[in-house]
């Protein structure tokens, strides 16, 4: 069974730092692009960031430069550093698995998904 598992969620301090990561079992991840997106209460699910196969990542505006994205491809990992977080970064983060190598922003694109870690940051 395909699995996502993410942790590294918690409750933090406006201006502080987590890192989230995201484990695959179940088969290998390695020729998938990887996605993190997030969802507000009452919101819809929002792109975070991308990293395709290669190592490639792009992110959505709200968090460049702060948080940054990257895979381990033999542990079959991904992980989600998130710096300098803010209030408005509160929300359900999810891991998801590609249909294709390459980083994409849609959801659509996305067929496999974990169950959620929540990021919560005071002010």
């Amino acid at each position: 069974q395909v699995q996502l598992a993410e942790s590294g969620g918690g409750l933090v301090q406006a201006g502080g730092s987590l890192r989230l990561s995201c484990a695959a079992s179940g088969r290998a991840f390695s020729n998938n692009a990887m996605g993190w997106f997030r969802q507000a209460p009452g919101k819809e699910r929002d792109f975070v960031a991308t990293i395709g196969w290669s190592g490639s990542p792009y992110y959505a505006d709200s968090v460049k430069g702060r948080f940054t994205i990257s895979r381990d491809n033999a542990q079959n990992t991904v992980y989600l550093q998130m710096n300098s977080l803010k209030p408005a970064d509160t929300a359900v983060y999810y891991c998801a698995a590609a249909r294709t190598p390459f980083r994409n922003v849609a959801t659509p694109e996305y067929d496999c998904w974990g169950q959620g870690t929540q990021v919560t940051v005071s002010s």
